[in-house]
């Protein structure tokens, strides 16, 4: 590991900033799962996906349900590899060696067994699922938040794992101290 690790968005939220240009990511809030010279990964935590329910994923894979079946909500994750499921979790699972663990607070499983776990009702105590994921290249992220498409901030579980989507853009913004209404689509360019 180098001297970068500070300037590291691991375990941080990304807050799409109005007019950033690209629809997929208009109010966005992403949670980062890594962040290193080699590129970024994140998972939209509120862009929920219409239409699919985890007791469809489960009849996809073969997956018996279990009692705790209903209780995970399904979200866009990104446009890359939407086909893949990504759980972003609690710290408590680590009950697979192949989660990465990114802070205390966070964990994140792509494999199949979580989704047997969370069925069976022995998965993380919270958790949402992502399709697809956000990825940048090395370099990319770094330059898209030096051109204001995107603010940083602390990543809490109450915010991330809020059942309502629909508040976490304007949440995320009112831990920095910024008002929504005070962002405008035109700013910082002449």
């Amino acid at each position: 590991m180098g001297h970068d690790d500070d300037a590291s968005l691991t375990g941080k939220l990304l807050i799409a900033m109005p007019g950033m240009g690209d629809p997929r990511f208009e109010k966005c809030v992403i949670f980062m799962c890594a962040h290193g010279e080699d590129g970024a990964l994140g998972l939209i935590v509120n862009k929920p996906s219409p239409g699919l329910s985890f007791e469809q994923l489960l009849d996809q894979f073969d997956i018996p349900r279990g009692p705790a079946s209903s209780e995970i909500r399904i979200h866009f994750g990104g446009p890359v590899e939407n086909g893949r499921g990504f759980v972003l979790h609690s710290g408590d699972y680590d009950e697979n060696e192949s989660t990465l663990q990114v802070s205390g607070d966070f964990g994140m499983t792509a494999t199949l067994d979580i989704l047997e776990h969370i069925a069976e009702g022995n998965g993380p105590s919270r958790a949402l699922l992502a399709l697809g994921y956000s990825g940048w290249g090395p370099g990319q992220l770094e330059g898209e938040i030096l051109q204001n498409g995107w603010l940083t901030c602390d990543a809490s579980p109450a915010l991330v794992f809020d059942p309502d989507d629909e508040t976490k853009w304007e949440s995320a913004l009112a831990t920095l101290g910024v008002d929504p209404l005070t962002l405008s689509a035109t700013a910082g360019r002449a």
